[in-house]
């Protein structure tokens, strides 16, 4: 029989330390696997560890010489435990977390592991935290993934003398957590979200649970937060650049076949105003020769995969059945390619892929994947959505109906369905109607295999598709035609990933345009206001409106409407970008327009023989990448860059 849950107070704690120690636990195997190379240089610095139990990572820390090591907790017996093991040096106090011992900025790293869930007032720990570290100080957080805790209905408990003993805890998201800890001035440099892997399936097997293990394979169990204090403000900085920013001279898309000729002012990352004359008394950037539309929203996109080349059969093959297919075989052939460009760092890889976007006018993603820290980052080169619920795909994910549920009922669902050619491909949309989970919420990416039949079923739920034809192409030889994809009342464009796509979001574009014929007004709508309503997006986003954000394109050539003129760009064409007002990306004969405080941060690099002021550290990205691959050319998205430096 199990004991009702209490609150976590110290007694339920002083219980558990009679068997912390002996009972196996392999979140506590995975946690220490993954957060021991994140560990920041301990060597002389004063580090604190809150919630040291019985000296779990306390003697951990000692082998690695910190100037000083405190570790507190709320319970006296696991105090003891802990003291018969760490070394006379390590202080050990008994203190709650809403309290932290020490004086204003006198720890250098502060490390919470499995905390965060048994704490009330999570503010109040992280204004201790922030109150103790010094600047630049780093905070280490590891805890039970909480999306997969609430789907798979993990609890916090323990087993003594017979009984299940279950501890309470608050369930918080991650992006809350995060949220919660920017407020109170700290930056999330890492998060790491791991799943179980051999080392740890050792303990699932000797409990007999070996099958639990496989069930778990690719699912993340815990996530690890490294967070940075922030420096403060510098005294007697040299004031910020203006706000407000005017574009003048430039015809301005209003619609997908309407130009209308005027001025953009923009403050605070809103265009304000639309004017028929230039205000001279506002900062201006000349745009004459150019045409303004709005900044571009990329459906579908695995934002990782920006470096990998093509991965797949040559054209001479035979083209794959079903995405599944695809997957297995990649693995098994080209796992020595796929295992080099992974040694490449994560945030390195997003970055890559984050300029692949912004190149051709992009200025939001939906990534389809974990929300890596990275893209929460102010200084990433896009707009990374991810305010949605997400599934991989009916194959691969045996938890999806219950994702769709946990999601809330205001948010998008999105997963890839229908993606090949055979009757397992097609049968996915009955499947998930029968599953409840096709209604107005899910966004079902490619949609392949789906005929006049499934198409309808999906507009009477009110369902969205996102389609991504080159990939389609490229895998299985075939994409939506003309007609099906006309019928679709909610529809959106998605590059996929250079593993198997052309290159970006405009070649999408031309595909559609001038393969499958399709109208340029339907077009239009796939990439601006049609994932703008598909996922929720507010604020103007996909429109050029007033009080709307100033998310905006600038580019040479015109074909006609707007509509016309986006259809047959290139990512050549494109040669101005902002995002929220900022200048993310700008043509040489366009930087040189900019007023001069808006050109710093920028450096420029050559893609393809066209050369592109990129707001990021390119010199970075490019070491990054370079020392992985040792390329005689470095390729994005099957296209030569090259780093050519910065003011």
């Amino acid at each position: 029989m199990a004991r009702s849950p209490v609150q976590p107070e110290s007694h339920i704690f002083d219980l558990w330390a009679q068997v912390y120690d002996a009972q196996s636990n392999p979140l506590l195997m995975l946690e220490e696997r993954c957060v021991t190379p994140l560990l920041p240089p301990l060597s002389g610095e004063d580090v604190l560890d809150v919630g040291c139990g019985t000296g779990r990572w306390l003697r951990r820390l000692e082998v690695l010489e910190p100037g000083s090591l405190i570790g507190i907790d709320c319970s006296t017996i696991m105090l003891e435990r802990a003291r018969s093991k760490v070394r006379p040096t390590t202080t050990l106090e008994l203190s709650q977390c809403s309290v932290l011992p020490g004086e204003d900025g006198s720890r250098g790293i502060v490390l919470a592991s499995f905390v965060l869930s048994y704490l009330d007032d999570l503010e109040q720990f992280a204004r201790e935290c922030r109150r103790i570290l010094r600047p630049d100080g780093w905070l280490l957080i590891s805890d039970m993934h909480p999306l997969t805790a609430a789907e798979r209905g993990w609890t916090r408990s323990f087993h003594l003398d017979g009984e299940k003993i279950q501890i309470a805890a608050h369930s918080r998201s991650i992006d809350e957590i995060i949220a919660v800890f920017r407020r109170h001035g700290f930056d999330p440099r890492v998060l790491n979200e791991p799943s179980f892997e051999t080392c740890e399936g050792s303990v699932f097997e000797s409990a007999g649970k070996l099958a639990k293990y496989e069930e778990l394979s690719g699912v993340p169990a815990i996530y690890i937060l490294k967070l940075q204090k922030r420096m403060p403000s510098l005294s007697g900085q040299a004031p910020r650049a203006s706000s407000t920013l005017q574009l003048a001279n430039a015809p301005i898309a209003l619609s997908p076949v309407a130009w209308r000729d005027g001025a953009v002012l923009i403050e605070d990352g809103h265009i304000v105003s639309l004017h028929e004359a230039v205000d001279e008394s506002a900062p201006k950037l000349d745009l004459a020769g150019y045409f303004l539309l709005p900044g571009l929203i990329n459906a579908h996109e695995h934002l990782e995969f920006g470096l990998f080349p093509k991965l797949g059969r040559p054209a001479v093959g035979p083209p794959y059945r079903n995405a599944t297919e695809w997957a297995k075989e990649i693995h098994r052939v080209h796992s020595s390619i796929i295992a080099q460009y992974r040694q490449i760092p994560q945030a390195t890889h997003l970055r890559w892929g984050a300029i692949r976007n912004l190149l051709c006018g992009i200025t939001t993603v939906c990534h389809h994947n974990p929300l890596h820290t990275e893209l929460t980052r102010p200084d990433f080169p896009v707009r990374v959505l991810h305010h949605f619920g997400w599934s991989h795909s009916l194959a691969f994910d045996q938890q999806l109906a219950q994702k769709f549920q946990a999601t809330p009922q205001d948010r998008p669902f999105i997963l890839h369905a229908a993606e090949g050619l055979d009757e397992e491909s097609r049968n996915e949309i009955s499947q998930l109607n029968a599953m409840h989970v096709l209604d107005e919420r899910a966004v079902l990416v490619h949609g392949l295999a789906c005929t006049t039949e499934e198409i309808a079923l999906i507009n009477r739920r009110g369902a969205s598709v996102v389609v991504c034809p080159t990939s389609n192409r490229f895998l299985f030889a075939e994409t939506l035609s003309c007609e099906l994809l006309t019928s679709i009342e909610r529809v959106a464009l998605g590059s996929d990933s250079p593993i198997t796509a052309a290159g970006d979001l405009l070649d999408e574009v031309r595909s559609l345009h001038a393969e499958i014929g399709l109208d340029p007004n339907l077009i239009y709508s796939m990439i601006t206001t049609g994932p703008a309503e598909m996922f929720h997006l507010k604020d103007g986003q996909g429109r050029i409106v007033e009080s709307g954000v100033a998310d905006l394109i600038a580019v040479r050539v015109q074909h006609g409407s707007p509509a016309r003129t986006l259809s047959n760009l290139a990512f050549s064409d494109v040669e101005l970008v902002l995002l929220e007002g900022r200048v993310q990306m700008a043509s040489p004969p366009l930087f040189a327009r900019l007023p001069y405080d808006l050109r710093s941060g920028m450096e420029l690099i050559e893609v393809a023989g066209h050369q592109r002021w990129i707001r990021s550290s390119l010199q970075d990205l490019f070491e990054a990448a370079e020392s992985v691959l040792h390329p005689e050319k470095l390729l994005l998205a099957g296209r030569e860059v090259r780093y050519l430096g910065t003011l």
